[in-house]
């Protein structure tokens, strides 16, 4: 088995490229080895000195490290890659994708037509060439002519995020929508 590694824009996160699918359709963050419980191959992930985060994408997986050097850790985390595809066990449980399916979105119904708009650019424009860094975007809200995003998998954290929230997006956002004023980070809602 090969597995191909990339860097992203996030030196604390590297995307690990297996070569077969991860999971079937969109993706799932653990943000630590409590959440993991679900995904056999994040908890074995989280046993790894230095492993802080662990995103699944379809065909992907971002690993985001803590202080310790990725000299130290990408090895071990290859091999934990490896070995669990060997293993011939799930990804993930059945429960997990249900369990992070929550829908907690928030905008007014008058704006239904303008957030199906901004869904639909972030799905076609934006999501693919965020996923190829390692990572997601996902919708939260719109309010007051601000969209609410969050920044997932390599992208969260990312010393770039910030601007390309507030530039790229936002500015693909008001050239189709002039109704949008804003992008800013879910947790500013």
């Amino acid at each position: 088995m090969f597995i191909q590694t990339e860097a992203t824009p996030n030196p604390q996160t590297l995307k690990f490229i297996p070569g077969k699918p991860v999971i079937d359709q969109g993706n799932l963050e653990f943000l630590s080895q409590e959440t993991a419980t679900t995904s056999p191959l994040a908890t074995r992930l989280f046993g790894i000195d230095g492993v802080e985060a662990v995103f699944l994408g379809t065909d992907f997986i971002s690993v985001t490290k803590g202080p310790l050097d990725w000299q130290m850790i990408k090895p071990a985390v290859l091999g934990a890659i490896m070995e669990h595809y060997m293993s011939g066990d799930p990804v993930v449980s059945d429960e997990a994708e249900t369990a992070q399916a929550g829908n907690d979105e928030f905008f007014d119904p008058t704006d239904e037509e303008t957030v199906t708009v901004i869904k639909e650019l972030l799905e076609t424009r934006v999501r693919p060439a965020v996923a190829q860094d390692g990572g997601d975007i996902v919708f939260k809200g719109f309010r007051d002519g601000v969209v609410y995003l969050t920044m997932k998998g390599a992208c969260a954290g990312c010393p770039s995020s910030t601007v390309t929230l507030q530039h790229g997006i936002e500015n693909l956002l008001r050239h189709f929508l002039p109704e949008v004023q804003a992008v800013r980070p879910a947790e500013d809602a």
